[in-house]
C-alpha cells in the first residue's frame, strides 16, 4: 500500500492483532492449570505433561521465520489469515483429544497456525502505524498478552473444575472465530514488505530441523541422546548460517543480525528474558495444586497477579518508549525480574501465599517493563521490507526461550524428583527443584540484563520516530 492507512484501517488492524496477542496467551496459561486434570484423566506423568506446552512452541518456533519471510512476500494478511483459520481448527480438536498422543500432536499443529499468527500480526501493526505511534500500539498489543495470561489461570480452573478440562479449549473457540471474521471483513489491503522472489525451501528445511533437533535435545537432556540432538542441532543452525549467506533469496536475511546490533541484542535480550520466565507458571501452578492443596481455581487466582500487572505496566512501558530510549526502560524491568526470580528461589515449602504473591508481584512488574519497548526496539531497528522477517525473529526468539525454559524445567524435575505422577512423598523433593530451576531462570535475567543494555540506542541506529500525536487507535 502506498497511501497512509486511514484511522478506520488502523484501528482493525489494532484490534485483529489484539484479539489474537489475547488468545494464545490465554489458552496457553489456561492449559497450564488444567494440566493435572489432563494428566488424571489421560493418565500422564510431569514430563509427558510438559509436552502439551512443548509441541506448541516446537512447531511455532520451527516455522515461524518460514512464514515470516513468506508472509512479506504474499502478503501479510492472507498468512495471518490462514493462521487464525487453522488455529481456531485444532483448538476445536484439543477438547475432543482421548489420548496422550492425539493431544500433543493436535497441539502440534496448532503451533503451526500459531505461528503465522504471530509472524503477522506484529508486522501488520508496525506497516499501519508510524515510527511515533508504536510504542503506544505495541504497549495495548502486549497488554493484551498480559490479559491474556491473567484471564486465562483464572478461567482455566473454573472451567477445569466445572466442565472439564476439554471445556478450557472449547471456549477459546468463538473468540478465534471473531478474529477471523473481523480480519475477513474489516481489514481491507495487503501487505508485503519484499514481494517477488523465490522462497527459500531448502533454506527453511535446514532451519526447521535444526531447530526442531535442538529444541527435543534440551528436552531430553541430561541423557546422551538428548546431548547428541542438542549438538547435531546447534551444528544444523551453522549450517544454516553457512546456507542463508549464499542464497539469494534467504529466507532469513543474516545480515540484520550482523550489522544491526539494536536489531540482534534486543532479540538476545527477548530470548534470555523468555528462557528465564516462561516455565514459572508450569512449576508453580503444580507447587500450589500438588503440594498445597489448591483447586485449579485457587491455582489460578494466585497466579492471576503476576500477568494483572503485567497488563496494567505494559501500555504505560510501551508510551514511554516512544519518548525514553528503550533499552533504559527494558534493562530496568529485567533487573526486577531477576530479583522476583531470586525470591521465588528461596521461598519455604510452606511460604505464606501472600509472600508467593507479592514476588508475583515484582515478576509481573518487571516482565511489563521489559516487553513493550523491547519490541519496540526491535520493530524500530528494521526497515519497512524487513518487518515480517523481524516480527518472526522476535516471535522465535520468545517461543524458543519458552521452550528453552521448559526444557530447564523438565531437566531438573527428571533429575531431582524423576518420572510418575507426583505424590505427597515426592513433595520435599519437587519444591527443592523447583528452587533450583527458579535459580537458574535468575542467573539467566542476570545476563539478560547486559545484554540489554549494551544493545545501544534506537534513536541512532533505527528509524528515529516522530512525535506522537493526539489521534486514538
Amino acid at each position: 500500500m502506498t497511501e497512509a492507512p486511514d484511522q478506520s484501517l488502523r484501528r482493525a488492524a489494532l484490534v485483529v492483532a489484539t484479539m489474537a496477542s489475547f488468545l494464545t496467551p490465554f489458552l496457553a496459561s489456561a492449559v497450564n492449570v488444567a494440566l493435572p486434570a489432563i494428566g488424571t484423566d489421560l493418565g500422564m506423568d510431569p514430563v509427558q505433561l510438559s509436552w502439551v506446552a512443548t509441541s506448541f512452541l516446537l512447531t511455532s518456533a520451527v516455522c515461524l521465520v518460514p512464514f515470516g519471510r513468506m508472509a512479506d512476500m504474499v502478503g501479510r494478511k492472507k498468512v495471518f489469515l490462514g493462521g487464525m483459520l487453522l488455529f481456531t481448527l485444532t483448538t476445536l480438536a484439543c477438547g475432543f483429544a482421548r489420548s496422550a498422543a492425539g493431544l500433543i500432536l493436535l497441539r502440534a499443529l496448532q503451533g503451526v497456525g500459531g505461528a503465522m499468527i504471530f509472524g503477522t500480526g506484529l508486522a501488520i501493526l508496525t506497516s499501519v502505524y508510524p515510527p511515533g505511534e508504536r510504542g503506544r500500539v505495541i504497549g495495548f498489543n502486549a497488554s493484551a498478552v498480559y490479559i491474556g495470561l491473567s484471564v486465562g489461570p483464572f478461567a482455566g480452573g473454573v472451567l477445569t473444575r466445572h466442565f472439564g478440562w476439554p471445556s478450557v479449549f472449547w471456549a477459546s473457540v468463538p473468540l478465534s472465530l471473531a478474529s477471523v471474521l473481523v480480519t475477513w471483513l474489516r481489514l481491507k489491503g495487503e501487505w508485503s514488505g519484499a514481494p517477488g522472489g523465490r522462497f527459500d525451501a531448502t533454506g527453511s528445511v535446514i532451519y526447521g530441523l535444526a531447530l526442531t533437533a535442538l529444541m527435543i535435545g534440551l528436552s531430553w537432556l541430561p541423557g546422551t541422546a538428548g546431548a547428541i540432538l542438542a549438538v547435531i542441532g546447534l551444528a544444523g543452525l551453522a549450517g544454516f548460517i553457512f546456507w542463508e549467506r549464499r542464497a539469494a533469496h534467504p529466507v532469513f536475511d543474516v545480515a540484520l543480525l550482523e550489522s544491526n546490533p539494536v536489531f540482534a541484542l534486543s532479540n538476545l535480550a527477548a530470548f534470555i528474558n523468555y528462557c528465564a520466565t516462561f516455565a514459572v507458571t508450569f512449576l508453580l501452578s503444580l507447587y500450589l495444586q500438588y503440594v498445597r492443596g489448591l483447586d485449579p481455581r485457587q491455582a489460578g487466582m494466585i497466579l492471576l497477579v503476576q500477568s494483572i500487572l503485567m497488563a496494567a505496566v505494559s501500555p504505560l512501558a510501551g508510551r514511554l518508549s516512544d519518548r525514553v530510549e528503550p533499552r533504559l526502560i527494558a534493562s530496568t524491568g529485567m533487573g526486577l525480574t531477576v530479583a522476583g526470580l531470586i525470591w521465588l528461589g528461596v521461598l519455604p515449602e510452606q511460604a505464606p501465599f501472600a509472600v508467593i504473591i507479592a514476588a508475583l508481584m515484582v515478576l509481573g512488574v518487571g516482565f511489563g517493563l521489559f516487553s513493550s519497548p523491547n519490541t519496540n526496539a526491535v520493530m524500530s531497528s528494521v526497515e519497512k521490507r524487513h518487518y515480517g522477517v523481524a516480527s518472526a525473529m522476535l516471535g522465535t526468539m520468545r517461543l524458543t526461550g519458552q521452550m528453552v525454559s521448559m526444557g530447564v524445567a523438565v531437566m531438573v524435575l527428571a533429575l531431582l524428583v524423576g518420572r510418575g505422577q507426583l505424590t505427597a512423598a515426592q513433595h520435599a523433593r519437587f519444591v527443592g527443584a523447583m528452587h533450583v530451576a527458579f535459580l537458574i531462570f535468575a542467573a539467566f535475567c542476570a545476563v539478560g540484563v547486559f545484554a540489554s543494555l549494551a544493545r545501544g540506542n534506537v534513536r541512532q541506529a533505527g528509524t528515529p520516530p516522530i512525535p506522537a500525536n493526539d489521534a486514538k487507535p
